[in-house]
């Protein structure tokens, strides 16, 4: 069986064209010259925390499996943030290292880019699962009312909507997540299906910020996702709940020679618009 190509094909040279020599360089431990910031997010509970352009920050599983739903938006300009479905179309719908996450329009450039990423060894399991998912949203208890007729607090949307309050953003402002350590796939029926995350203590995925990031996360009440959360087989996933890890550090500024944050991206057309009547010319 012939697999088709990739429709989003980038010329050499393009922004899709990372220099792997650079960040491998910046996810060496020795290229830490300062941590600038380290916290354990607690288990069912959101935060929020600010990354400067040029620095690093790597999220861990300290104590085993836990899912992490994580939101980027540019620091000063919230109306930029990740946007996981063309971060999928340029990419993959489970990134890994030297991929990037993309902003939405009109911005369009990278806003972080994935430096290291301790499973990626994991691949494409059995089911066809894999690790850090693009293809999902964050769970909320609006879904949860559709599929059970009942309210629910503890939701990943939620978290994040308590998260970025201290800074000035609301519900509206929280969007697709990147799913970190969750491993899930399409079945057979074409559905989305999760499965247990395969971290283990001390896993961990590590970002290079493109631009100055605000950065939220969820440790996802469900977990592991290794109880079913909907569905004739559900049960209660609290026992299946672990603390996130997040560190900020800064790395040497001589590995940063000839780094600069990447332009919005560079579309000069008007969409087709004409000038209005009079302003020819």
């Amino acid at each position: 069986m012939v697999t088709p190509e990739a429709a989003y094909r980038a010329a050499p040279g393009s922004a899709l064209d990372v220099d792997r020599e650079f960040y491998s360089r910046l996810a060496r431990e020795d290229s830490r010259q300062e941590t600038v910031q380290s916290f354990v997010l607690p288990v069912r509970s959101g935060r929020a925390w600010e990354v400067p352009a040029g620095h690093l920050c790597r999220i861990t599983t300290p104590e085993g499996p836990q899912v992490g739903d994580l939101n980027i938006w540019n620091r000063h300009d919230p109306r930029e943030r990740m946007w996981a479905a063309r971060t999928r179309q340029l990419h993959a719908a489970h990134v890994t290292t030297f991929d990037r996450l993309w902003s939405t329009l009109p911005f369009l450039r990278p806003l972080a880019t994935i430096t290291a990423d301790s499973l990626e060894w994991y691949g494409t399991d059995s089911d066809g699962g894999r690790v850090h998912d693009l293809l999902g949203s964050r769970c909320d208890p609006y879904v949860n009312r559709v599929l059970t007729g009942e309210d629910a607090d503890f939701h990943c949307h939620s978290n994040l909507t308590r998260a970025v309050l201290p800074y000035g953003l609301t519900e509206f402002d929280v969007h697709d997540v990147l799913n970190v350590f969750q491993c899930t796939g399409l079945n057979g029926e074409d559905r989305y299906f999760m499965k247990a995350s395969p971290a283990a203590p001390g896993d961990h995925i590590e970002f290079f910020a493109e631009t100055d990031l605000l950065m939220a996360l969820s440790t996802c009440p469900g977990g592991d996702l290794s109880v079913d959360l909907w569905g004739p087989n559900a049960g209660d996933p609290r026992d299946v709940c672990r603390p996130l890890g997040v560190e900020v550090y800064r790395p040497h500024s001589r590995l940063l020679a000839g780094w600069e944050p990447p332009r919005r991206a560079q579309y000069a057309g008007m969409h087709g618009l004409g000038f209005p009547s009079g302003h020819e010319g």
